[in-house]
């Protein structure tokens, strides 16, 4: 009886240092998503260039990356160059979120209006756009952060790769490097721009779904 008592928490400490293992190996980059070859989330958001409102509703039928990014966000300077050569390169639309470009810090002496917030939101993005480059075909502002909750968004920034009937088929954590463009979602992009071609999209949209 006293053995059984000492070896219930002996097996409870085994298990946890098992889970705590395998959850150190585990690169962050690699964190499942439950939107994987589901529909992407909706949103209406307005632009940088102040053009009226995108939702991604406007770019059925294509391929193409949905960046998430900040100019507060030191890791996008680090990833900003390999997007402005990819862009450059392969021509895939790239549409990026502004995420969060408000901060607390920003209504330390009162509250900004929206309008006030998209002004100042808009002033900061063009000035790091144009000194870093530009890999955007638009971006869209989202202040509150609500459409990166609504995309599981983890940090900034992320990468999301969206096939012609609005499914997002890959995620990316983190930096996207060129690595990763070249071995994981360039032959992606190629393989659902060419059954795109060949077919009907929609049966290409529920095989997914079914995956």
């Amino acid at each position: 009886m006293i053995q059984k008592k000492f070896l219930i928490p002996l097996v409870l400490f085994l298990v946890l240092v098992v889970f705590l293992g395998v959850g150190l190996r585990r690169d962050p980059k690699e964190i499942p998503s439950p939107l994987i070859n589901t529909a992407a989330p909706d949103f209406e958001l307005p632009t940088l260039k102040g053009e009226g409102n995108f939702s991604p509703k406007a770019y059925l039928g294509r391929v193409w990356l949905f960046n998430v990014w900040a100019t507060w966000c030191v890791s996008c300077r680090e990833e900003h160059p390999v997007l402005v050569a990819f862009a450059k390169r392969e021509g895939v639309p790239i549409v990026g979120l502004s995420y969060k470009e408000i901060q607390p810090s920003d209504e330390d002496k009162g509250p900004l209006s929206l309008q006030s917030k998209l002004s100042l939101a808009r002033s900061r993005s063009f000035e790091w756009l144009k000194k870093h480059g530009d890999p955007y075909q638009l971006s869209v502002l989202d202040l509150d952060g609500r459409v990166g909750i609504n995309y599981g968004v983890y940090g900034v920034p992320e990468t999301y790769l969206i096939d012609p009937k609005g499914f997002i088929r890959y995620k990316h954590i983190g930096p996207m490097t060129p690595e990763v463009l070249a071995q994981e979602v360039m032959p992606l992009v190629l393989e659902l721009q060419k059954e795109a071609r060949a077919g009907d999209p929609s049966n290409l949209s529920q095989r997914y779904a079914l995956q």
